[in-house]
């Protein structure tokens, strides 16, 4: 399920604006909770996180979306794709909107989060899942489980 070759790019619906991940995703994931409900017009939302400094904004403008929080939201400003999460506190990465991604086939969610908001028919490939986000000290061993589920 290897996520090479890098760069990947990706884009919005009407593809004025495009990004480019340098680097594989240190994690991907499907979250449930009804915000990403409501963000996707689905049941889920499907996101990679990658470092920050891998990640490039190559084509357009993206704008603040959502709720205009702590976590800020990036939109396409014609189309309104939600295309990318600044996490607040974790400025090392970004959380890409996987589905996004030009080749998202391979963007396969590892782990589910917000499952005790999870429609009770909706259902992912994930290997690991929490009712709500995992602990700070579940993150090592999970990155180290994704890199080798990543590797197969």
């Amino acid at each position: 399920m290897s996520v090479e070759p890098l760069p990947q790019e990706g884009g919005c619906r009407c593809n004025r604006v495009r990004f480019s991940v340098s680097q594989a995703p240190v994690i991907t994931m499907a979250c449930h909770c009804t915000g990403c409900q409501k963000m996707t017009s689905s049941a889920f939302s499907l996101s990679a996180l990658v470092p920050a400094n891998a990640f490039t904004v190559t084509q357009g403008c993206p704008v603040v979306g959502g709720l205009h929080g702590v976590d800020r939201h990036y939109c396409c400003p014609h189309c309104m794709s939600w295309l990318f999460t600044r996490p607040h506190g974790i400025d090392e990465f970004v959380n890409v909107r996987a589905t996004l991604l030009d080749n998202a086939l391979v963007y396969v969610p590892f782990m589910e989060t917000w499952t005790c908001e999870k429609l009770p028919w909706a259902s992912t490939p994930a290997v690991e899942s929490f009712e709500q986000l995992p602990e700070p000290q579940d993150f090592p061993r999970l990155l180290q489980a994704y890199a080798e589920f990543s590797a197969r």
